[in-house]
């Protein structure tokens, strides 16, 4: 199907998508991570196309008797989102990095999928929820005791039951 009856409410779908992926990877831009706006708004964006095309397809084989589930592409999709996200995560010294880049790459996706699919109220109070998660929780964690990074740490033997529910050093 190479045009569209409707393109006013896809161009919409789309373009709310963008924006809000880009309201969320604003907070990561300003804060000098690596995933930042055209990031975060690429990833919505074509979260929202796939998301569109699918309902698009499933449309039109509807109209030609035959069955399609969009959900498919969709679940493709998160698979895909996953391993880009997964890539951005590393661990350096004992502690996780870009964990929360990752996870705001995944919101970008989730903001996408609904957008494409038109469920706007989902998409603003979701992405509102994340902006605020962002942000406000990123300011609060300055305030909140962390401990020392020359901490001492606790080291020991450590025994754990094996399958069958006995102790690991009585095994013969």
């Amino acid at each position: 199907m190479l045009m569209h009856d409707h393109w006013l409410p896809i161009i919409i779908r789309l373009g709310v998508a963008t924006l809000l992926g880009l309201a969320i990877g604003f907070e990561r831009e300003w804060r000098g991570h690596d995933a930042g706006m055209r990031t975060h708004a690429l990833v919505a964006l074509s979260s929202a196309m796939i998301t569109v095309s699918a309902l698009l397809l499933s449309d039109d084989l509807y109209r030609r008797g035959t069955d399609s589930d969009p959900v498919r592409v969709v679940q493709g999709l998160a698979q895909a989102i996953g391993f880009i996200a997964g890539g951005l995560i590393f661990v350096r010294g004992g502690g996780v990095k870009n964990m929360t880049t990752a996870t705001s790459l995944w919101m970008a996706a989730a903001v996408g999928i609904a957008g494409g699919a038109g469920q706007f109220a989902l998409v603003v109070i979701a992405s509102v929820m994340a902006i605020l998660v962002l942000t406000v929780v990123g300011v609060a964690k300055r305030f909140l005791p962390l401990p020392d990074e020359e901490a001492p740490t606790v080291s020991g033997h450590v025994s754990l039951p094996n399958r069958r529910g006995s102790d690991s050093d009585t095994q013969s």
